[in-house]
């Protein structure tokens, strides 16, 4: 029962790092198309799909498109982006195909520096991780 217990732990340990690994490099990969000005690059990230749910200080927005729209609009030039850091990043698996991250994020641009935090879900897809909700404030 001990050795039975040992193996599941390492190999819940082992799925576990393979997700954080996976994961951190969807987020530095959207971290970077950012700081190029490449929105869609950045929105990759997300599960291209009308149930993508994006919750922000406006409230709640559905889908990949108009979650692309809103951040045209919001963010409309390489200033208005400003550089996007990501800190204090946690991941949590939720299973082998879902995990729930924590973070911080900061833009740094010429005139203020806006800042806020982050809950996502990723679910695992035959492409990669995905973004199937994010909530930041």
């Amino acid at each position: 029962m001990k050795k039975l217990a040992i193996f599941l732990f390492l190999g819940f340990s082992i799925l576990a790092f393979s997700q954080e690994k996976e994961i951190l490099k969807v987020l530095y990969t959207q971290q970077s198309a950012w700081n190029k000005g490449n929105l869609e690059e950045f929105m990759s990230g997300y599960w291209q799909n009308d149930t993508l749910l994006f919750v922000g200080s406006n409230g709640p927005t559905y889908g990949w498109q108009k979650t692309l729209d809103n951040y045209k609009k919001t963010y409309p030039n390489k200033e208005k982006m400003g550089v996007l850091e990501f800190s204090d990043i946690s991941v949590k698996p939720l299973g082998k195909d879902y995990a729930f991250v924590f973070g911080k994020w900061k833009l740094i641009r010429e005139k203020d520096t806006p800042n806020g935090v982050y809950t996502l879900i990723f679910q695992k897809f035959k492409d990669g991780w995905k973004i199937i909700s994010d909530h930041s404030s």
